[in-house]
């Protein structure tokens, strides 16, 4: 077994290089580390192109000997530990990572878009990773398939997005819009109404019917921006009875979602 041990080496170069967002575009693919995510994009028959190994970690048992098994059906390259660290992202590596296509299979913004889905969300800028990877777990939690996000959104296949969603990366489709605008007004089109979060006269969201419609979450800072909001047929907001005005973003998504669910009946 040729275990790989040079900085030099091609393909250590080209993953290394997917830490940065334009060469995961450039390759349309991205990094998931740990004996956890790897283990779940096998389960989840997610588009692996290669499987790297850690061969002191290999060694050592510290990868189970079941996940080695079906790791083997994969193209694996096996690095020194040494090699190991220099790619990868986290300060305690377990030893594996795999190169995973993009899950967006080359999206065409609105011609990608399943309108069966009773409510689609749309993500309009925003910024923080644990924020964007937690709004996918939650999209999946409650059986949606997938989001739309705004070209100044952050890069859904960040390794801290990845991390974050928990495995939603692989079941989400994330349909990257080139104006988010345009996009929702194609959306409008298909019978789908816009419903945006705002602070201001809005309806308190259990008031909401959630069928058909696209729910827009807003940038953390300055919320959904005004070319959106002159659009929207509903504006909507969460009744808080403390002094608080806002919600992280992530949360604010889950209620709304989680209200759609009890209205669903599905728990």
């Amino acid at each position: 077994m040729n275990v790989i041990s040079s900085k030099d080496n091609e393909i250590v170069k080209s993953v290394k290089k997917l830490k940065e967002k334009k060469y995961r575009d450039l390759e349309n693919a991205y990094i998931v580390e740990g004996i956890k995510m790897v283990k779940e994009a096998i389960l989840e028959k997610a588009s692996i192109r290669q499987i790297i190994i850690c061969d002191d970690c290999e060694k050592s048992d510290n990868i189970p000997k079941e996940l080695m098994y079906e790791i083997a059906k994969y193209d694996c390259l096996y690095v020194t530990s040494k090699i190991f660290k220099y790619i990868s992202e986290v300060q305690t590596p377990q030893g594996v990572l795999a190169v995973v296509e993009k899950n967006n299979n080359g999206t065409n913004g609105e011609t990608d878009i399943n309108y069966n889905e009773d409510i689609i969300v749309a993500l309009d800028d925003i910024q923080d990773p644990g924020n964007l990877g937690t709004i996918l777990r939650t999209v999946d939690s409650v059986g949606l398939t997938q989001v739309l996000v705004s070209k100044g959104t952050a890069d859904c296949y960040n390794p801290k997005v990845v991390r974050s969603s928990m495995g939603a990366i692989y079941r989400v489709k994330v349909i990257e819009c080139e104006d988010l605008l345009e996009t929702l007004k194609e959306v409008k089109k298909n019978k789908f109404k816009v419903l945006v979060t705002s602070l201001g006269d809005s309806k308190n969201i259990y008031e909401m019917k959630y069928n058909k419609k696209v729910l827009v979450i807003g940038n953390e800072a300055n919320g959904v921006e005004e070319r959106i909001m002159n659009i929207a047929d509903e504006k909507i907001k969460i009744p808080m009875l403390g002094r608080t005005e806002s919600l992280n973003a992530a949360v604010a998504t889950g209620i709304i979602l989680y209200e759609y669910v009890r209205q669903k009946g599905k728990y």
